[in-house]
């Protein structure tokens, strides 16, 4: 399908003009002459060329079904509201998915296997949800549980960037700061102290030395940490990197306990909208652990899943694994005893969702001096190194 300008004239001689969406013109024209117009003027939109599109992210998403929620609960047809939904939004590429979308439903198709033919767009969990409520006729509660779930998530991946942010964007300036100051700034200096003629100090000597190894091998110093990071993220794609890359992160100090109880929060959120759905405890898990983003976590998921399968408790293997903290567990086997799994899952997920909060927080506070100290060690002590020479000409004099 293309879309098409046109121009024409209604019976009582009015210009008309709009664009319409059709196979080739021919198609075009005969629409247009059944609507009784004439002298029409048809020619192909030029597409529209973006060096940048516009990406469409968790909370674009997160907004749309919202919105879609709520019309559906005021019991407009579902292709009325991604009308509706295509008018309202100024994302063009989000406007294209949803007429992709909305042409998939006027075929007969329905809305969760059409999500499915965009994985890149729509997890796992989002199609299982969907289809759980259109199985149901329940889609708008399942709509706005998922826009629930999808705004604690993107708030909780937030408090998480922003304490990974912080540290490495000081240690990336420093970095720069440093390799700046050690090849434009040093070498100045250096010349500077060629006729001095006493001897420099030893501080002075090492940046000195330091300086020129920079220089010579510039290409080294800028070229490793992007290579290092192409390395690990190459590393990251493998199962036995990531793996070992996730383990690590785990037992990192401080951060490590953050990840921790940040995987805690997004496994107990994620199974309980599933829970609370009526998805399947065993189908549910395998969504779990498809969105663990982390592959302990998984591993642990799966064999939870399959003990379930052979007739065993949920919590077992969750506390074998040695994971999950003792309340989670015991959480979990008052919601299997009782019959209110779901419940008991949200309550954990809210729980350490504030801890992480606090526990950033904390990690922030506990960072800053810290940083202030190696940003001190760093430059400072390359400051001072350039001056001892000067203090002893000064004091010689």
């Amino acid at each position: 399908m293309a879309v098409f300008e046109w121009q024409a004239r209604d019976r009582q001689g009015n210009p008309k003009k709009g664009e319409i969406e059709a196979e080739n013109r021919n198609q075009v024209l005969a629409i247009l002459r059944r609507q009784g117009l004439t002298r029409i003027e048809v020619k192909k939109k030029p597409k529209e060329i973006r060096l940048f599109p516009e990406k469409i992210t968790d909370k674009d998403f997160a907004i749309f079904f919202r919105q879609l929620a709520t019309m559906i609960n005021a019991g407009l047809p579902l292709v009325q509201c991604f009308v509706l939904a295509e008018q309202s939004s100024e994302n063009k590429t989000l406007v294209k998915l949803l007429r992709e979308i909305r042409e998939s439903l006027e075929q007969g198709n329905s809305l969760g296997d059409t999500l499915r033919k965009y994985p890149q767009y729509f997890d796992q969990l989002t199609c299982s949800l969907i289809v759980a409520g259109e199985q149901g006729g329940i889609l708008d509660s399942i709509l706005l549980r998922l826009t629930d779930y999808k705004e604690k998530s993107l708030a909780l991946r937030s408090k998480i960037k922003s304490a990974l942010v912080y540290p490495v964007s000081i240690v990336v300036i420093a970095f720069l700061v440093t390799a700046i100051l050690m090849i434009f700034v040093i070498p100045v200096f250096g010349e500077m102290f060629a006729d001095f003629g006493a001897d420099l100090p030893a501080p002075t000597k090492m940046t000195m030395a330091v300086s020129d190894w920079f220089v010579r091998y510039w290409y080294i110093v800028f070229g490793l940490p992007v290579l290092l990071v192409l390395a690990l993220r190459w590393l990251y794609k493998t199962p036995g990197g990531r793996y070992q890359m996730d383990r690590l992160l785990l037992n990192l100090p401080v951060l490590g306990e953050v990840l921790l109880k940040a995987a805690v929060a997004r496994f107990c959120r994620t199974f309980g909208t599933l829970v609370a759905a009526g998805v399947p405890i065993i189908q549910a898990m395998d969504t779990v652990a498809a969105t663990a983003g982390n592959v302990l976590i998984e591993r642990a998921v799966h064999d939870a899943q399959e003990a379930v399968s052979q007739g065993k408790t949920l919590a077992a293997p969750l506390s074998e694994s040695g994971l999950f903290p003792v309340m989670v567990t015991q959480m979990i086997t008052i919601g299997e005893q009782t019959g209110n799994l779901e419940d008991m899952l949200m309550k954990v997920a809210e729980f350490y969702e504030q801890d992480v909060d606090t526990a950033v927080e904390n990690m922030t506070a506990l960072m800053e001096p810290f940083i202030m100290v190696f940003l001190g060690v760093v430059i400072g002590g390359l400051v001072v190194s350039m001056y001892l020479p000067i203090f002893k000409m000064a004091s010689v004099v």
